[in-house]
């Protein structure tokens, strides 16, 4: 019995032991997904396609480090950490493509998971309210306008997926944190008009009386 119980018990430790090592490869990646994500979405906001591009593509290549590393083990691949890196790294992909007016990539062609790449929209969504504030700052009005548009189609997609939180990633907090942001923007994008047309009124009744 003591023979066959340390054969045994040697055989779980040796796959423990290699699922721990998998786990260390894959959070020290995700880690670095997570970072170059957030210096992309930041590269964004500056008007730095190119750079934001190239962060994007780093986050691609520790994502897939990480995805690889985790494969063989399927309960850890669905905890927390991979769900968050691939999470960001949609939110990056996406929020570039928002800002670009270039087509949204789908879950697939990123190589997320469908609750990863739904939370990634939400706050991608969110993160289009810097934008959408650095162009009223600068007059462009229209543009306002259409991100605020962009913002609300995606509130409103989001709003249908009615699933539970177990398989949506916890997806509801996060499209009620965008409703939130969503109508601050309003509110701005509504005052913001209200100036210009108040400014505008005011320019022409002082021409008209020049």
């Amino acid at each position: 019995m003591a023979d066959q119980l340390a054969a045994l018990g040697d055989a779980v430790r040796a796959s423990l032991d290699a699922a721990n090592a998998a786990r260390e490869i894959a959070l020290a990646a995700c880690r670095r997904t997570i970072r170059a994500c957030g210096n992309s979405i930041r590269a964004v906001h500056r008007g730095d396609a190119a750079l934001a591009a190239s962060l994007a593509d780093d986050a691609a290549a520790s994502l897939r480090e990480a995805q690889s590393a985790l494969a063989p083990y399927p309960a850890l691949a669905s905890a927390g950490p991979m769900h968050d890196a691939e999470k960001e790294y949609a939110e990056a992909r996406l929020t570039a493509a928002l800002v670009g007016r270039a087509p949204l990539p789908s879950a697939e062609s990123l190589g997320v998971g469908a609750a990863a790449w739904l939370n990634g929209l939400a706050e991608a969504a969110s993160e289009l309210r810097r934008h959408l504030l650095d162009h009223l700052r600068a007059g462009d009005l229209s543009r306002g306008e259409e991100l605020l548009g962009a913002m609300d189609e995606i509130y409103g997609l989001l709003v249908t997926i009615d699933y539970p939180d177990a398989i949506t990633g916890g997806l509801r907090r996060t499209t009620d944190a965008l409703r939130a942001v969503l109508e601050r923007t309003r509110g701005d994008l509504t005052t913001t008009l209200l100036q210009a047309r108040l400014q505008a009124a005011i320019e022409g009744r002082l021409r008209e009386d020049g």
